[in-house]
């Protein structure tokens, strides 16, 4: 596949991608040199990391409400090692994945994981996370990438802008503002891989994109958007819903929303220091009290034309690009079965599979042993999927617990390897058809069952 990156000269700049350059005095090449200077990371049971990458300039004072810029250069060798910050906002108390790190509003860093001692170019995972665009970030434990590049792929995970600073739009900041930032901020962190995955060992001609809730809502946008095309390979869509916009997805929306914010802040939409006044809010000020508890007033993304696209007649018009996807939610997923997550996953496998998309279809039905009963709720399937299920339950995992984890790892792993789950060992997951196809039912018992 050929890669056009004119988008980077609009959201990160046009500076060239450097030579692989590997410390030879460091044990397994742990430096690496990327657009902006030199990274430490550090080796750890058979993986090696980095992270809290700089991927885009901390969007802070000025740059508070615009699109992603270059991160300044840096010399010397910059220490890599640990998670920096995620993104602001209001903590959710019963988040299933809380945050390993204090928020803050200089948040724009990624994270990789690879085998070590690979010397073949790595097919690469991106993983974008849930919270309703409006928590969430990459550090939590069931996040980490070691398991599933142990069993020889890259992974990256990233921040993005989340809440009023990833989602925003007031007439006092101009008539072509940006609205989408969090949106961006993805976009921003694929033309980062594009440009120096490689020095890592990866290969920018197979990245794979996997999103759970507002990270799968996150796939599609990226899916349909022109600004993302030929920047990925496959899709990995978890528990996104059903493509469809909300009811505050519009420009207009976005806007009402944010001078009434502006407005309950002393700050008349109108008035000639506005702007200013407004990136000089505190970033505990612009977070509120909004979070998945609180969001009546919230939608992300924006269906403005530029970087969110109506999903669904891009796909039906054939302007976006057709990729192997693999799709599906929990079984007691929001909304129950004809609900969003559970029936709007089925109709999209349709629609994919329609469009000749080599399509796989999912459902999760497993619970883990410790939790117990029949229902597998939003977003229990990500251990399972990361294999981190013993991070997550801790010494209350069983053998079938692992066993679950062991299995799903292993069908995402060959999906981002090749663009299809099967592989030897593992229970036949049949193509979704168009007119009705089988599904792969992660069963109840611990089984993977098609029907």
């Amino acid at each position: 596949m050929t890669r056009i990156k004119g988008f980077c000269a609009i959201l990160l700049g046009a500076a060239m991608m450097m030579p692989v350059c590997a410390g030879a005095a460091e044990p397994q090449a742990l430096v690496v040199t990327t657009q902006y200077g030199d990274v430490r990371g550090a080796a750890e049971d058979g993986v090696i990391s980095w992270k809290g990458i700089p991927f885009a300039a901390p969007p802070v004072d000025a740059l508070r409400w615009q699109p992603p810029r270059p991160p300044q250069r840096w010399s010397g060798v910059r220490e890599t090692t640990a998670y920096r910050n995620d993104c602001m906002q209001e903590p959710f108390p019963s988040d299933a994945a809380p945050l390993g790190t204090k928020p803050a509003e200089d948040c724009l860093y990624l994270n990789i994981w690879k085998p070590a001692g690979a010397t073949a170019k790595l097919p690469v995972m991106l993983w974008i996370y849930g919270g309703g665009f409006v928590n969430g970030g990459s550090s939590p434990p069931t996040y980490s990438g070691a398991p599933i590049a142990r069993q020889g792929v890259m992974v990256v995970s990233f921040n993005y802008r989340l809440g009023r600073f990833g989602t925003f739009r007031h007439p006092a900041l101009g008539e072509d503002q940006a609205v989408n930032y969090g949106l961006l901020d993805q976009i921003a962190a694929l033309q980062w891989v594009q440009h120096n995955i490689a020095n890592f060992g990866g290969d920018p001609q197979a990245v794979t994109i996997v999103g759970e809730s507002a990270g799968g809502r996150s796939v599609h946008a990226l899916m349909t958007t022109p600004l993302a095309r030929d920047l990925f390979d496959r899709a990995v869509i978890m528990s996104g819903g059903d493509g469809k916009p909300g009811a505050l997805s519009t420009p207009a929306d976005a806007e009402r929303l944010a001078v009434l914010f502006g407005q309950s802040q002393g700050i008349a939409p109108d008035a000639p220091d506005a702007a200013a006044r407004l990136r000089a809010l505190s970033a505990r000020t612009v977070v509120g009290d909004l979070n998945l508890a609180k969001m009546d007033d919230f939608f992300s993304p924006v269906t403005d034309g530029r970087s969110g696209v109506d999903v669904i007649a891009a796909h039906e018009s054939g302007r976006a690009p057709a990729m192997p996807v693999m799709i599906g939610a929990t079984s007691a997923d929001i909304g129950g079965p004809d609900g969003r997550m559970v029936a709007g996953a089925r109709d999209l496998a349709r629609l994919f599979a329609g469009r000749g998309m080599p399509t796989y279809a999912y459902r999760f039905s497993y619970v883990a042993e410790s939790v117990g009963g029949k229902d597998a709720y939003h977003a229990t399937d990500i251990p399972f999927f990361f294999d981190t299920q013993a991070i997550k339950y801790g010494a209350a995992t069983t053998p079938r617990d692992n066993r679950m984890g062991e299995t799903m790892s292993a069908y995402l792993v060959n999906f981002v390897k090749r663009g299809d789950p099967n592989g030897e060992g593992l229970p036949q997951w049949p193509r979704y058809r168009a007119d009705g196809g089988k599904q792969m039912d992660f069963a109840t018992n611990g089984d993977a069952v098609a029907d």
